[in-house]
């Protein structure tokens, strides 16, 4: 009988570092690895390429129900066009319920027959995999933050004041802590890792000593 998967749980709010963090350790430990940001626009684009309406309720969970983790890797699901689909699906209770689904059937059986699993997201480790074997929530200021991500978007060329981002991140902070469904809250057994002052060579070190220590 096989050994099950190691899952390790990483949650944390938007520009703290933990996709980077989580597609690191997935990559150094030889885990698969999953971007719970992207369910959404991936269903959205199997919508769009499909000419799949928003309101097409029964449809829109056949294509989530069918979705392939491979699904998650295309250019395509950045796009304006795709993020305006996720955003008008991302409401219909049913789909959440599917792509739950998702996210525990791919933690429970990695693909590639990966010996463990590495989810990030905002509620993986109180909702989606509480019984993680590893969990962290990774944090950082909310200036700091909003001083990464103006970087990441002028270094795409966008017009925007640091000021704004700060701004929009807080507003994000708030909608994601005080949601009825899901909110964002550590786990009580996470490790807590603020990396406000850290870089990602220190972060991914303090990542992989806490779990070790485990």
């Amino acid at each position: 009988m096989s050994k099950p998967a190691i899952v390790i749980a990483i949650d944390g709010p938007a520009a703290a570092g933990k996709g980077t963090l989580a597609r690191r350790l997935a990559a150094h430990l030889g885990y698969a690895y999953l971007d719970t940001g992207a369910i959404y626009r991936a269903v959205a684009l199997k919508l769009l390429k499909q000419s799949i309406d928003a309101d097409d309720t029964p449809a829109i969970l056949a294509a989530a129900r069918s979705l392939d983790p491979d699904e998650l890797n295309s250019d395509e699901l950045r796009t304006d066009r795709v993020g305006e689909m996720a955003s008008q699906i991302a409401a219909i209770p049913a789909l959440r319920e599917a792509l739950v689904e998702f996210q525990r059937t791919f933690a429970a059986n990695p693909p590639g027959g990966a010996p463990g699993a590495v989810l990030d997201g905002r509620d993986i480790g109180t909702v989606i995999c509480p019984k993680a074997d590893r969990k962290l929530f990774v944090t950082a200021s909310a200036e700091e933050r909003a001083h990464r991500r103006y970087l990441e978007l002028t270094g795409k060329g966008e017009q925007v004041s640091e000021d704004e981002v700060l701004a929009d991140l807080k507003k994000r902070d708030e909608r994601d802590q005080n949601r009825a469904t899901a909110a964002l809250r550590a786990a009580g057994d996470a490790y807590l890792l603020d990396t406000t002052n850290l870089g990602i060579d220190e972060a991914f070190a303090a990542a992989l000593d806490y779990i070790a220590a485990r």
